[in-house]
């Protein structure tokens, strides 16, 4: 759910094939407990779903009514969530399966072994890894290394030259692909839409974009700061076609400081510049006591008398509380969270989840476009 960043410290790749079936049984787990819940809620739709009984009680509390509307809305993100991890388990597992369907049947058809294809059509094509590359890469991550150099590098080396054996195999079973006849019938998951406010937040992006990005997010989460660049991305890549809405979700018991870092990126935006403010909590994160706040607020250019005097206030408490209680309505437990249209997508997630998300928005507001004309 929470990808290690890129920059992550690089693991042996004989390390790597020796937890190569601990983690089969773990997705196996994961994927027969997922199934579990899926088919349990399912099960329930039945007797509580239908539309006709919105409004059906399902419990009372001191005579206040909890209805099976409020039951859904509650689990709507939970189960799409279950709903698509289910599908991206099942998507890679199909994968995975074809490419091994194609490997072999190009072996047969060259009458030669799986291995002396690998060899002749992965292996003997990958160049060795350059002693510039093993320098760009110590560089770059440098601070989250541990060891001595010369241990480092040779696991940077072995490590950077698994990346290229693996990239030459997905470039050829492509070819492969391309060049047969695959049928692939895997359906995603029906698309569930949750009804996300954004009414008063703050916008990133074009105003009119097609794309709606919400985030819920906390200025001292390590996860949302490790998404933060990958945002960025998102709104380079998808220029004028997506925009992103900030709202606060501070996970007080965990980070102490950070409803306050919230309040003092509204005190910010008073002034008119919260993506400013935004932007510096995130690449100081998680520096978020009053003086780094200060700090912050100079390096953006503001009034600091009226920060510091909007900031003792409390004037914004109330808004990030609605934040709060709006992500607790929407069934946000953690940061970051993302609803995408209305589609939800937790963690600190890679650029490609984002993009094929916002890819599928886009492609069916097109064809929803050219259906009307």
């Amino acid at each position: 759910m929470r990808p290690l960043p890129t920059t992550a410290k690089p693991r042996i790749p004989t390390l790597r094939h020796a937890e190569n079936r601990p983690r089969e049984t773990q997705k196996a787990k994961k994927l027969f407990s997922l199934l579990g819940l899926i088919l349990a809620f399912a099960a329930t739709r039945p007797l509580f779903g239908a539309d006709s009984s919105k409004t059906l009680p399902l419990a009372e509390v001191n005579e206040e009514t909890i209805t099976n509307e409020e039951l859904d809305r509650a689990l709507g993100a939970k189960v799409a969530e279950l709903e698509e991890q289910i599908y991206q388990l099942k998507l890679q597992e199909l994968n995975g399966l074809i490419a091994q369907r194609l490997l072999a049947q190009e072996a047969a058809k060259r009458q030669i072994s799986l291995a002396a294809l690998l060899d002749a059509e992965v292996t003997a094509k990958v160049g060795l890894v350059t002693e510039k590359e093993i320098d760009d890469f110590y560089q770059t991550n440098k601070a989250q290394l541990r060891g001595d150099e010369k241990t480092l590098r040779q696991q940077i080396r072995n490590h950077l030259q698994q990346q290229k054996l693996v990239a030459r195999r997905e470039f050829f079973v492509a070819s492969l692909r391309s060049q047969g006849n695959v049928v692939a019938r895997l359906q995603p998951p029906p698309v569930r839409r949750i009804e996300v406010s954004i009414q008063g937040a703050p916008v990133r992006g074009a105003t009119e974009a097609a794309v709606t990005v919400v985030e819920f997010s906390d200025f001292q989460c390590p996860f949302c700061k490790q998404a933060h660049p990958t945002l960025a991305q998102v709104l380079e890549r998808y220029r004028g076609k997506v925009r992103l809405v900030y709202r606060d979700f501070p996970l007080e018991g965990l980070h102490p400081q950070a409803r306050r870092a919230a309040e003092a990126a509204r005190c910010a935006r008073d002034q008119g510049k919260f993506w400013e403010f935004h932007d510096l909590l995130f690449t100081n994160s998680p520096q978020a006591a009053d003086g780094d706040l200060k700090r912050y607020a100079t390096q953006t250019g503001l009034d600091v008398t009226k920060f510091e005097g909007c900031l003792a206030s409390g004037v914004h408490k109330a808004a990030v509380q609605r934040d709060i209680d709006e992500g607790t309505r929407l069934g946000v437990t953690g940061t970051p969270a993302f609803f995408v249209n209305g589609r939800p997508l937790s963690g600190a997630q890679p650029f490609e989840a984002f993009a094929r998300m916002i890819d599928e928005e886009l492609a069916r507001i097109v064809a929803t476009q050219s259906g009307s004309r």
